[in-house]
């Protein structure tokens, strides 16, 4: 599976007009990789699971909880108020699914769990000003419950792609069908999540067992 970057015209926080880019807060590609986010062992696995139990369509974000061994213990999905929202709305959104299903980690001196974020959309696997605000807001939301900083890995109809890694794969994909889990985790009802604009949006979460 081919991996690359979008054009410079598109990935500069800045239009070729000299404009503010439409996401505000982002973090470009090299800042990412900079950042030394830790490699999943597994990555297939991890994105396989959470399709499974959220089968997320195009704009769902799901953020997940791996505790030691790369362990599933917590996971929601959403879809966000708007495509073009800020790094900072996406890090509201991200943190209050978090905290809606994960305690925070706060007063531990070192984090012990990871978060990662999946993000299913439209498009290809190159890098997007989009996906740039939502690495921003992983970043800070797992700053502010005291979780490491993880993979943010892109789902769209090619397949699934781990940003800054070069590692991906072309199943599954938007467009595939859930694999069934079995009995390894339990699902919990819908609830409501509030992003940073105040906008109610559905949350689905699970827990594993």
């Amino acid at each position: 599976m081919a991996f690359g970057f979008a054009p410079p015209s598109t990935t500069s926080l800045t239009t070729a007009t000299g404009g503010a880019s439409r996401h505000g807060r982002l973090l470009e590609p090299a800042e990412w990789t900079a950042a030394g986010i830790p490699l999943l062992t597994n990555p297939r696995e991890v994105v396989s699971g959470l399709h499974s139990r959220h089968n997320p369509d195009p704009s769902t974000a799901v953020i997940a909880v791996l505790g030691p061994e790369e362990r599933l213990v917590a996971s929601a999905s959403f879809v966000p108020r708007s495509a073009s929202a800020d790094g900072w709305d996406y890090r509201n959104a991200l943190l209050a699914g978090l905290r809606r299903v994960i305690p925070h980690d706060l007063r531990r001196r070192t984090p012990v769990r990871t978060a990662v974020l999946m993000y299913c959309r439209e498009g290809d696997e190159r890098w997007t000003e989009e996906d740039g605000a939502w690495m921003w807001g992983l970043r800070d939301a797992c700053t502010l419950h005291g979780l490491r900083c993880g993979a943010y890995i892109t789902l769209t109809r090619g397949g699934w792609q781990v940003l800054g890694e070069g590692r991906g794969g072309r199943h599954p994909s938007s467009e595939s069908r859930p694999e069934r889990l079995g009995d390894t985790g339990a699902e919990f009802a819908p609830l409501n999540l509030r992003t940073g604009a105040g906008a109610a949006e559905p949350l689905r979460r699970t827990a594993a067992r």
